[in-house]
């Protein structure tokens, strides 16, 4: 299965949040990594979104859409922030 990068979340995050959430910083629960959601490898269902961690390929974040609502898993994230300071993407 071919993966995108992060940006293809964007359109489903701004549904649920009301806003672009690419440019965010977090960090992986399972390595530490911290990195924007934009640098996330996503792989792309008919049930959905998966979002893994580009460091460790652990999973970040997970869409799926159930029930006419989009359900979003975000236990993989640490610390998801605005930043200016330096972040991976």
């Amino acid at each position: 299965m071919q993966h995108l990068d992060g940006n293809a979340l964007a359109g489903d995050l701004a549904e649920v949040f009301d806003g672009d959430l690419t440019a965010l910083a977090g960090s992986c629960a399972h390595c530490g990594t911290r990195s924007c959601l934009a640098t996330l490898i996503v792989y792309r269902t008919a049930m959905g979104s998966v979002g893994r961690c580009p460091a460790c390929g652990d999973v970040l974040l997970v869409l799926a859409a159930h029930a006419g609502a989009t359900r979003v898993d975000l236990s993989g994230i640490h610390g998801l922030e605005t930043s200016d300071r330096g972040t991976d993407g």
